[in-house]
C-alpha cells in the first residue's frame, strides 16, 4: 500500500484533418475521475502533458489532485483506467495517437498504463477517434506502450 503523490499523463493527437478537440478530456484511475483539459483547445499534431497531484498543471489543479482524498497504488488494479472525451465547442471530436499514464513516475516502482493499439505509427490503424458519434471512452491497461 503506497499512497499515490503524482500522476502524468501525455497524450498525443493526431496530425489529421479534424484531429484538434475543444471537448473536455477526463482521466479515469483508482477510482476516481480527474479533469485533464477544461475546454481547451487540444491542437492537431499537439504532445500535450498533464500532471496531478505534485506540481500540477492542470485548471483547477487542487481538485484535481491523487492526494485528495488520498488514492492508493492498491485500488490501480480494482478500478478500471481510461481516457474519456466529453465532446464541446465547434471541434467536439479527436483523434487520439498515443496516450502514456505513469503513477508516481518518480518513485521506486513505476505504474503505467497505456493502450497497445495506439503505437503513434501516424497511421489510421493506429489511432482512435472519440466523440459522441462513435464512442468517448478508451480504456488502459496496465504496461509501457507497445506491451
Amino acid at each position: 500500500m503506497t499512497a499515490i503523490t503524482q500522476i502524468t499523463v501525455a497524450l498525443v493527437t493526431a496530425d489529421v484533418a479534424g484531429a484538434a478537440t475543444q471537448g473536455r478530456i477526463y482521466l479515469g484511475i483508482a477510482g476516481r475521475e480527474f479533469l485533464l483539459a477544461n475546454s481547451d483547445r487540444i491542437a492537431r499534431n499537439g504532445d500535450n502533458q498533464f500532471v496531478l497531484g505534485e506540481g500540477g498543471n492542470v485548471a483547477n489543479a487542487y481538485y484535481n489532485d491523487p492526494r485528495r482524498p488520498q488514492l492508493d497504488t492498491d485500488d490501480l488494479d480494482l478500478y478500471p483506467v481510461y481516457i474519456r472525451l466529453r465532446a464541446e465547442g465547434d471541434d467536439p471530436g479527436w483523434c487520439l495517437e498515443q496516450v502514456c499514464v505513469a503513477v508516481d513516475p518518480q518513485g521506486p516502482v513505476r505504474h503505467q498504463f497505456s493502450n497497445p493499439r495506439l503505437g503513434g505509427m501516424h497511421t489510421d490503424e493506429a489511432r482512435i477517434w472519440l466523440s459522441d458519434d462513435y464512442g468517448t471512452l478508451l480504456h488502459l491497461k496496465r504496461g509501457g506502450l507497445g506491451a
